[in-house]
């Protein structure tokens, strides 16, 4: 029995490497989600109210028909005039909140959709839950708002609940539903401080 010999032309060549269906499949899949991703950014782009801008201009219209109150020489506190303006503030105050408490309803009513895709649900149940957040800030704002109405009906507006002294016209223009003078406030707050460190 011969062995046959192989010449040097005739020896096996490497055996090139095929890609692997495999790795095809990943681009493709890598691809697809990349594809969702940025159609999932348009989607939400487009559900997003502008809220900077929006709140920028509602901020200005309630600068624009905000008038602060003119104190005359002479005048006693919380007189009739007095009393008119604060309740003019806080039931505009009220009615814009209302307002936003329902737009809210409606576009949660408007844009709640079931999405095939978990990253647009995500995106969908963080913006719901960023608004209910901000919504229950606002209803406790409204309770607060409705306390010191039902103050100005009993004439306790505008004083302090702690030592009884005026609050001041400039401060409660400034926060309306304060029930603190100044300096009670103040060491309300370093109180506060020292209890938490």
């Amino acid at each position: 029995m011969a062995v046959s010999k192989r010449s040097p032309a005739q020896k096996k060549k490497p055996a090139t490497k095929k890609a692997s269906p495999k790795k095809t499949t990943t681009k493709k899949t890598a691809v697809k989600k990349a594809v969702t991703r940025t159609t999932a950014k348009k989607k939400t782009a487009v559900k997003k109210p502008a809220p900077k801008k929006a709140i920028k201009k509602k901020a200005a219209k309630a600068l624009e028909d905000f008038i602060p109150y003119k104190e005359k020489s002479g005048e006693h506190y919380m007189n009739k005039n007095q009393i008119a303006h604060f309740r003019g503030l806080l039931e505009n105050w009220k009615r814009e909140l209302m307002e936003e408490v329902d737009r809210t309803v409606h576009h949660m009513q408007d844009d709640a959709a079931n999405f095939p895709d978990p990253n647009d649900r995500a995106t969908q149940e963080s913006e719901f839950a960023l608004e209910l957040r901000t919504r229950d800030r606002e209803r406790k704002l409204i309770k607060k708002i409705d306390e010191s109405l039902e103050n100005l009906d009993n004439d306790e507006y505008g004083y302090c609940e702690v030592c009884g002294v005026e609050i001041g016209v400039r401060r409660l223009e400034a926060r309306p539903t304060a029930t603190l003078c100044i300096d009670c406030k103040t060491l309300d707050e370093i109180r506060e401080k020292q209890m938490r460190g």
